[in-house]
């Protein structure tokens, strides 16, 4: 929110935002090839207790032009300005303790999505990490003059790693000490690689 303050009202073309759901989650089991789950356990913080305020979605929609919302269902106050832009994403693995799909809302009005993409990835570093190929398809949907991209809860940095790798601006924010310098890797390193290929 204080970072949100100071940028000026539309100053990014998009908001991927993956904000906490409130659902306290600190660990996870993940399916591992052959139907085997294997157990991560991640260290215990307390950034997902709550979900953000209604005064945090207006901010954002304030300083962006579009939002692709993340865990869109959790959120009341998003709902109220109406909207068909949903998008599914389809996990493509089945784990007992974790949804077989999540939702994002979508700021523009345009028919519903299905996105198939496997989430069986034992190399996360954040227990919500979504994965870059999923952050990619949804900047390859949006308008060509899409340049600039804010996170504003960039936790392990997915969505700045999917825009270096597609050539787009990207400003992200994290609180957490830990996390935000995993992203910063994560985007230095694809942003080298984005050089190289070039």
């Amino acid at each position: 929110m204080d970072a949100m303050r100071e940028m000026p009202d539309n100053a990014y073309d998009l908001a991927i935002v993956d904000p906490p759901y409130g659902i306290g989650i600190n660990s996870q089991s993940q399916g591992k090839g052959g139907g085997v789950a294997k157990k991560i356990e991640y260290t215990k913080k307390d950034w997902d207790k709550a979900i953000p305020t209604g005064k945090y979605f207006r901010e954002l929609k304030r300083v962006s032009k579009n939002q692709i919302i993340w865990g869109g269902n959790y959120f009341p106050y998003i709902w109220k300005d109406g909207c068909r832009g949903l998008i599914t994403w389809d996990k493509m693995v089945y784990i007992p303790t974790m949804s077989q799909v999540e939702y994002a809302w979508y700021s523009e009005d345009k028919l519903p999505k299905l996105v198939k993409i496997n989430n069986n990835d034992s190399n996360r570093l954040h227990p919500t990490q979504k994965p870059v190929a999923l952050m990619k398809w949804c900047i390859s949907h949006l308008p060509d003059d899409t340049e600039t991209i804010l996170d504003p809860f960039m936790g392990s940095g997915s969505t700045g790693v999917a825009c270096m790798e597609m050539g787009r601006k990207f400003i992200g924010i994290e609180l957490d000490k830990d996390y935000f310098d995993i992203a910063c890797k994560r985007i230095e390193d694809a942003q080298r690689q984005y050089r190289m290929d070039l």
